[in-house]
């Protein structure tokens, strides 16, 4: 199993869809820019600054919307944007992977590997590649058990059930 930091240069892999939403995003942002700088501009020219909550929330605004540039930035960057694949038999990015909690079958989750930005075209749960379980998994064929210590410290066990191409 690779590294966190591997798995990120990978990039991640988004549906066309997906990259175009962000893509639009991204430009929709940028575009906003001298707007989000005239507004600070307007709010600094009301006087003292230290009273001046518009001025406040205007730069918090833009430093949110900064952060977000570079974020969509990144990630349109190391995209593997296409089709998903058309046949799995591993957990690999762009799969729908169904999996058991140890020591309980009935207690199944099906989910898709890979980025949450595809999360709003899709009824499915959507893990990404770097989140715990995500980590654990990829590379995991049907019937193998992985284990992976989540963000509160527990360790936990999943049994992969099946791992097949996601659909839109």
């Amino acid at each position: 199993m690779g590294s966190p930091t591997d798995q990120q240069d990978q990039g991640v892999w988004l549906t066309q869809e997906a990259h175009d939403r962000l893509r639009a995003e991204l430009d929709q942002l940028i575009a906003n820019r001298p707007a989000m700088a005239k507004e600070i501009n307007d709010r600094r020219e009301e006087g003292d600054l230290k009273e001046n909550g518009g001025y406040h929330a205007a730069r918090e605004e833009q430093g949110k919307a900064e952060g977000r540039i570079r974020q969509l930035t990144d990630l349109l960057r190391k995209a593997q944007v296409g089709a998903a694949p058309t046949e799995a038999t591993n957990a690999a990015l762009g799969t729908v992977i169904t999996i058991a909690f140890d020591g309980d079958e009935d207690d199944t989750e099906k989910f898709l590997l890979g980025s949450r930005e595809i999360a709003g075209t899709t009824d499915l749960t959507v893990y990404s590649p770097e989140s715990a379980l995500g980590a654990a998994i990829i590379g995991a064929a049907p019937d193998e058990t992985v284990t992976y210590t989540a963000p509160n410290g527990k360790t936990i066990s999943v049994k992969v059930l099946a791992v097949e191409p996601f659909v839109p």
